[in-house]
């Protein structure tokens, strides 16, 4: 068992984990947050995506003792009490989840994504979500979401 420091959607948390836990299952398991999901368990399909830093990782193939000292969000920490982000806003408006299975990891990639360039154009929105797969829809309304997100970040 290793001793572990981390911070996660500003809280500090000191807790023991196994040496290769990951910080999917730290998150879930020791955590109680949720939103990040085991899809394929091998950093493929992004629905573990969290932001680790100033970078959309995934959190399924991340070992948990590789976060130490680093700053995670995760799709808990980005709602301000009731007041949904201005990208998860987007999301609802633009109906760019279906089944929301891989709408964490599609939000927190597209947080990513706008921090460090306002306005992208369909291939930088392709770039920035990639390695996010959405089983039921067409990415058609997920590339809205994006557009009607960086609008919003504007405003």
């Amino acid at each position: 068992m290793k001793s572990l420091r981390l911070k996660v959607n500003g809280t500090s948390y000191a807790i023991r984990v196994k040496a290769q836990a990951t910080l999917l299952d730290v998150i879930r398991e020791e955590l109680g947050l949720t939103g990040a999901k085991e899809g394929c368990g091998v950093g493929e399909c992004g629905a573990c995506t969290v932001i680790m830093g100033d970078k959309a990782v995934n959190a399924c193939i991340v070992l948990a003792v590789e976060a130490q000292g680093k700053e995670i969000t995760t799709i808990e920490g980005l709602a301000d009490g009731d007041k949904l982000h201005p990208i998860q806003e987007a999301f609802v408006e633009a109906g760019g989840m279906q089944c929301g299975f891989c709408t964490p990891g599609m939000i927190l990639s597209t947080k990513v994504l706008l921090e460090k360039n306002k306005a992208p154009s369909d291939d930088e929105i392709r770039r920035g979500l990639s390695g996010n797969f959405c089983r039921c829809t067409g990415y058609t309304k997920i590339f809205e979401s994006v557009r009607a997100a960086a609008q919003k970040m504007k405003e």
